[in-house]
């Protein structure tokens, strides 16, 4: 599913550009590829393009040439990590709505958490990187089980395996997540359960359509 911030943020919010620029950077780089064996069906999506003028064609704007400034350190281990936690999610509800839920998730202090916190900085939050990754409604970080977790709470144990600099620092790490139906009603513009009515967008929303975005 696309990102919630590609359709619910502000037009000129810096998450839904940057949104943006990954899904054409992503398109490039996959036209440019099958361009040698697919030459017109690539010519045609290149000219229909439109944040692109003038173009000159896949063929006469050369190979493809990724920029450095995408590969930074780190970040492709947060996302499998957050992508792990989120299969010990989803696979703890059973195939219900993941946005009625919920996920709390609980790592001890170390580069595990720090490659988490990357994603998100908020203990809690329902419009992080992590959260739209976990795709609930809320994600809450934390470093120990919150002390109002129920006794009966079905709280799923997993580990994960960092493995940074070409391998010089590997660092298996453990991990809790724990699922609970979220209290919030069902917001009628994000569809996510962040809002205090049902008939009332959530906060976030009500910010966007004030014109207000957000910071």
């Amino acid at each position: 599913p696309l990102p919630c911030r590609l359709y619910c943020e502000e037009e000129k919010d810096p998450k839904r550009r940057s949104c943006q620029t990954v899904l054409a950077e992503a398109l490039d780089v996959v036209v440019r590829s099958f361009a040698p064996i697919l030459p017109h069906l690539a010519e045609e999506v290149f000219q229909h393009l439109p944040y692109k003028k003038a173009s000159e064609g896949v063929f006469r704007t050369g190979w493809i040439n990724a920029s450095s400034a995408w590969k930074k350190p780190g970040i492709e281990e947060a996302i499998e990590g957050a992508c792990a936690m989120r299969d010990s999610f989803l696979g703890s509800i059973s195939g219900k709505n993941a946005l009625e839920y919920e996920v709390i998730i609980v790592i001890e202090p170390g580069l595990l958490f720090e490659l988490m916190e990357a994603l998100q900085a908020e203990e809690t939050s329902n419009v992080s990187q992590l959260n739209e990754i976990m795709m609930a409604s809320q994600t809450t970080l934390v470093t120990e089980l919150p002390k109002e977790t129920p006794a009966d709470a079905n709280i799923i144990k997993g580990t994960f395996l960092i493995n940074l600099e070409g391998g010089d620092i590997r660092e298996e790490s453990s991990y809790k997540v724990l699922a609970l139906p979220i209290a919030k009603a069902k917001c009628p513009r994000c569809r996510r359960y962040t809002s205090d009515s049902s008939s009332t967008p959530c906060p976030r929303c009500l910010n966007v359509l004030a014109g207000k975005g957000s910071t």
